[in-house]
């Protein structure tokens, strides 16, 4: 097995995206749509495998979620 690269280390943030979703009756599809981001994208948040976010695109989720960005990230 190989050594684990620094960028396979976690961040130590977790996203909220799948609660914070399941709270408003929204599909990831959805969000995409409202945002401007491909399901892919918001799918690599999700799952906690982003190594960044653009502020545009935190605030984007937070207005399309009605949340603020604490809501959506916080750390793990």
């Amino acid at each position: 097995m190989a050594p684990r690269e620094p960028d396979d280390e976690p961040s130590g943030i977790h996203c909220r995206l799948d609660e914070l979703l399941a709270e408003r009756g929204m599909t990831l599809t959805q969000l995409s749509e409202a945002v401007g981001v491909s399901i892919v994208n918001l799918s690599v948040l999700k799952n906690d495998r982003a190594k960044a976010i653009r502020f545009s695109t935190l605030i984007a989720i937070c207005d399309a979620l009605r949340c603020s960005p604490g809501d959506v990230l916080v750390r793990s």
